[in-house]
């Protein structure tokens, strides 16, 4: 057997049949290389070549051979004359069981991937350890009634990510959803007053996840402040030539953008101003308020037995329609313009359901 390739064929065997749960010994190993080759390789090859693994890792920093050591006599009548033997084998995979897990909870939660890239993406990640971890996955399902309007969310992000990097403006179609006359689902281009599909250039900054989808962080190049786009409503998206506009000509990014801050006030992704927002609320409610807004730059006051008032800077469309969501738990104290936008919103949902 070409040693090159027995190198390769003992390390594929490591991979797929041992972690740190199941190992192998070396007859067990032999086995395997006899059923994969078709022919029996000769125990001390493959032992010189488990050694040669061992050793490089060791060399290079890269140990990914894991062991262990047992004494044993040479003759069984002299047990002066001990060796070391090597034995139960096995790969050291970059990745737990539960690291990988929650690697594969992040793509069934992601509401853009379409079902078919999501069943291609975890058979991927199946693939990143041993053969032990794919049957703890036949139990998951993947649910398709999130269908993106975009089927290349991959190659969008993909671009994005090429722009930002080379600081170059970007153009896409911005799509949304209509009912066609079959009254199915579909979706379309927006549109210019003249009802050809409308080009947005744009420029690009940061990308990031909230609330199950990719938003992209950046500027219409028309205006002078902060806009949000989804991932998976871009389509027949190109990189310019053209540099993007700097940051710090763009309202709200004059300093940098603050990732973790802009995230807590723009809970929506809703474009437009922040404010200082002061609410009140049950102490029942306050695990689902931090799963919101965090635990920075929140601070508490007039606290009871049952209640406490709580102050966040937060976009304010974005805490406009949170209220109304929370309405039955939250009270929103202030900034009163706000607070007389929520009434009039109530009013309106009354008359929904009362008039």
């Amino acid at each position: 057997m070409n040693e090159r390739i027995l190198l390769l064929d003992l390390l594929q065997v490591l991979k797929t049949h041992t972690d740190e749960d199941n190992k192998l010994t070396q007859h067990e190993i032999i086995k395997l290389l006899e059923k994969k080759e078709g022919k029996l390789p000769q125990r001390k090859t493959v032992k010189n070549n488990i050694e040669k693994l061992i050793r490089y890792g060791e060399q290079e920093g890269i140990d990914k051979i894991e062991y262990e050591t047992k004494t044993r006599a040479k003759d069984q009548n002299d047990t002066d004359d001990l060796t070391e033997i090597y034995t139960d084998f096995y790969y050291k995979h970059d990745f737990t069981h539960s690291e990988l897990r929650f690697l594969i909870d992040g793509v069934l939660f992601s509401r853009q991937i379409p079902a078919a890239e999501k069943k291609k993406l975890i058979i991927k990640i199946t693939k990143l350890t041993s053969k032990y971890f794919e049957p703890r996955m036949k139990h998951i399902r993947i649910l398709e009634q999130d269908r993106a309007i975009s089927k290349n969310i991959f190659q969008t992000l993909n671009m994005i990510d090429e722009a930002i990097t080379k600081s170059k403006k970007i153009s896409f179609q911005y799509k949304k959803y209509a009912v066609n006359e079959r009254s199915k689902l579909i979706g379309i281009s927006q549109e210019n007053r003249d009802g050809t599909p409308r080009e947005y250039i744009i420029n690009p900054y940061q990308m990031a996840i909230a609330n199950g989808r990719y938003y992209l962080i950046c500027n219409n190049d028309k205006y002078d402040n902060v806009s949000h786009y989804r991932l998976d409503r871009i389509t027949d998206i190109k990189i310019l030539d053209e540099k993007r506009k700097p940051a710090e000509n763009v309202k709200g990014l004059e300093y940098g953008l603050n990732l973790p801050k802009h995230m807590t006030e723009h809970i929506y992704m809703f474009t437009g101003q922040s404010a200082s927002v002061q609410l009140r609320f049950k102490k029942s409610f306050l695990n689902e308020f931090v799963d919101w807004f965090g635990t920075e730059n929140i601070s508490f006051s007039n606290q009871t037995t049952d209640e406490v008032t709580a102050r966040v800077t937060v976009n304010e469309i974005a805490m406009r329609k949170w209220a109304l969501q929370y309405a039955l738990h939250v009270k929103v104290l202030s900034p009163e313009s706000l607070v007389n936008q929520i009434k009039e919103d109530l009013q309106q949902a009354n008359k929904n359901y009362f008039s």
